[in-house]
């Protein structure tokens, strides 16, 4: 089905849906969607406020959807993807095209309690106690920052309370999967000082099975994590918050599947003849205050980030008996290893006007220092074992490196009423970028900064008190950087989009309708590609890509009982000019999805007294997916859906659900020969179906 042709029957059929049963059924006496909260723009507004395109998931709906990672919420939100590759923490999120690349920032600002997560293995997570998810699409950098060039996920996790509450939950699913998480919260002294502790424990022995040595390659041998919270009300206007959280996971990685027919729709089983593994632990550290003055607060936030990553797996992703002349056929099999160890402290403070004013301000500064070690060998294989890698005697190649970076940035908004029916708003930043790298082997060190001013300029015109348009020009910039020794800089990306949308509320808040039309103009559009002969990993740049596209979400509730919703995202790139690899103009950039589109329902009822039950429905439909700038491997549309379905009574839950009920079979990540380094193509294995049983208990 064509765009237009969906985006249609989606409008006119949800909107239809809605009209005929807001006229008919009176008398259930609907009752209206629930209003949302967000802190997007560094103040608390009404979703419906914010001249943004911003997809939320309260703590309810978080609960209803069943999202326990990452992954879950980002299928839900159109015009973006998150792609599990290579390790366990290793993950690719686009956005609006905008893509993740190995080695360099994200492309989206993650935060967390209002804490960059600055690495590309922070942002596959396991989400357990979270109050909210804002996820903000187009570029966000004069607020954000650097690496908000295709928006920011705004994570909000669970406040300590003043009074004793807690809950426990467990989900078990195929592949004797195991899912634990619990949390206690209460006071210490009441109204003064409070708590808040939570954790999770996983284990799986997997579902994608290595057909050369037979074992499961996607297990999880241990993912285990705690956070704790300590709030402290200093005095009526002073607000003091502690956080801690580490996790502990050693799991499966490094499974990729060799494609002999370089068809990225030619599903094969991983067959290489060493189990991969990632092994590794992340410590985080946070500390923030919040001073009311009365004509503003002042909000300070302190993070410190450690994160280790250990990977050992196959270089070559094949085994002797299907590579008899072994790797590159030099007559020897392979493998590969890499340690990274991350560490970042950052420190940002803000001064944020009253919001019951018609002149509204923010001003603020913001500093991060970056310390990232990687050390990256390849070794002969001789038995199959990542051990060898420890062998001095097995030694291929090895490279290392010391990156370190320091980054500062100051930043502001105004925000000016003209009247009761139109603002303006104006923001402003400036990002600079240090960045020095030593080659641990031989001693030598080259440095390299990177700078940007962006800016955001946006109208807001309110037609009614719940029905808006806006016009925005915004940009974004993602810093430069360091390939290995020897390789040279890869240069930052830059970022204009142009937007115009509409949020709009009909019915007495019982429809929700939002949408926005965006071009974008990008300026060295980074990629990424391996040399495998000299176990290199190599960003690039494309000099000019061009970006529009259509977004439109829908939500409606028919009875009081019934909620439907969907939403389509179109994002139609095109490589204008590029110098690394001439004859690619006119094709799409590199993990690009044409369109994507989301639909569903929930409809939760009464069965008898206080039990209820819920069932609820999630299709998402992910349209051609062009792997690489040659476009030459395309992964055919994919047509997911999940259902969840339980019953409730008091504090308990019991659940049933189901993930990817078609069994889909798809790569999650794809890359071909040109592009791997290797003589064959590879792609990695997305999870097939999956269901299981949860159960809940909240008090």
């Amino acid at each position: 089905m064509k765009p237009a042709i969906f985006l249609r029957y989606l409008l006119s059929g949800f909107t239809a849906l809605a009209m005929d049963a807001m006229g008919t059924v009176v008398a259930d006496e609907v009752g209206t969607l629930e209003e949302i909260l967000v802190t997007a723009q560094k103040r608390e507004e009404r979703l419906q406020d914010v001249p943004i395109q911003v997809t939320a998931f309260t703590a309810d709906r978080i609960a209803d959807a069943g999202i326990h990672t990452t992954q879950d919420f980002v299928n839900l939100v159109p015009n973006m993807s998150l792609d599990d590759s290579f390790t366990y923490l290793n993950t690719f999120v686009v956005v609006r095209g905008v893509t993740q690349i190995n080695n360099a920032d994200a492309p989206v600002a993650i935060v967390i309690d209002g804490v960059p997560q600055n690495n590309q293995k922070q942002f596959k997570m396991n989400l357990y106690d979270i109050e909210r998810i804002e996820v903000l699409k187009g570029p966000q950098g004069a607020l954000y920052g650097r690496n908000a060039i295709g928006g920011a996920v705004n994570i909000v996790t669970r406040q300590p309370t003043n009074e004793f509450e807690g809950f426990a939950n467990v989900s078990y699913g195929r592949g004797d999967a195991w899912d634990f998480t619990a949390g206690i919260s209460g006071p210490i002294v009441d109204d003064k000082v409070m708590f808040r502790v939570s954790g999770y424990y996983k284990e799986d022995d997997g579902r994608i099975r290595n057909t050369f040595v037979g074992d499961k390659v996607d297990f999880i041998d241990h993912d285990g994590g705690m956070r704790g919270r300590l709030t402290v009300v200093a005095n009526e206007n002073l607000v003091l918050d502690f956080r801690a959280s580490y996790q502990d996971f050693e799991a499966g990685g490094l499974y990729d599947s060799v494609v002999p027919t370089t068809n990225a729709n030619d599903i094969f089983a991983p067959r290489s003849n060493i189990v991969g593994v990632t092994s590794g632990d992340i410590t985080e550290l946070t500390f923030k205050f919040d001073n009311d003055f009365g004509f503003a607060t002042l909000t300070g936030i302190t993070g410190y980030t450690d994160l280790t990553e250990i990977n050992r797996g196959d270089l070559d992703f094949s085994n002797p008996v299907d590579s008899p002349g072994g790797f590159f056929g030099f007559g020897f099999q392979a493998g590969q290893g890499q340690d990274l160890d991350v560490k970042l402290l950052s420190q940002e403070l803000r001064l944020v006007s009253r919001s019951d004013q018609r002149l509204r301000w923010i001003a603020g500064a913001y500093y991060i220092h970056t310390d990232r070690e990687l050390l990256t060998r390849a070794f002969f294989d001789l038995d199959g074992t990542t051990g060898q890698i420890e062998n001095p005697a097995l030694n291929l190649i090895t490279l290392t490196e010391d990156n370190s970076n320091e980054a500062y940035a100051v930043f502001g908004q105004l925000d000016f009423d003209f009247s009761d029916s139109f603002t303006v708003s104006v923001a402003l930043r400036y990002d600079n970028d240090e960045r020095e790298q030593t080659n641990l082997a031989s001693g030598l060190t080259r440095q390299h900064s990177f700078d940007s001013v962006q800016p955001k300029v946006t109208a807001t015109y309110r037609l009614e008190e719940d029905k808006m348009v806006y016009a925005t020009y915004s940009s974004g910039f993602r810093s430069g950087g360091f390939n290995a020794p020897g390789i040279p800089v890869f240069q930052d990306e830059t970022l204009d989009n142009f937007e115009v949308g509409f949020k709009t509320t009909w019915l007495d808040n019982r429809l929700v309708a939002n949408g926005a039309v965006f071009l974008q103009n990008v300026d060295d559009f980074q990629f990424f590609r391996v040399d495998a002969a000299t176990a290199s990993q190599i960003i690039s740049n494309i000099d000019k890509v061009d970006i529009w596209g259509v977004e439109l979400e829908v939500q409606a509730l028919v009875t009081d009982g019934l909620q439907v919703f969907g939403a389509i995202g179109t994002t139609d790139s095109e490589i204008k000019r590029i110098t690394t690899f001439p004859g690619n103009e006119g094709n799409r950039t590199p993990k690009n999805t044409a369109w994507t589109a989301n639909a569903g329902f929930q409809y939760d009822f009464s069965i008898t007294g206080a039990l209820g039950g819920m069932l609820r429905l999630d299709y998402e439909h992910r349209g051609k997916k062009y792997w690489q700038l040659d476009n030459v491997q395309v992964q055919k549309p994919l047509e997911l859906i999940d259902v969840r379905t339980g019953v409730e009574v008091d504090k308990w839950g019991f659940y049933i659900w189901g993930r990817n009920l078609t069994d889909e079979r798809y790569y999650a990540d794809y890359n071909p020969s040109l592009f791997s380094g290797l003589p064959f193509d590879i792609g990695f294995r997305a999870q097939p179906r999956s269901f299981g049983v949860e159960g809940r208990f909240t008090f």
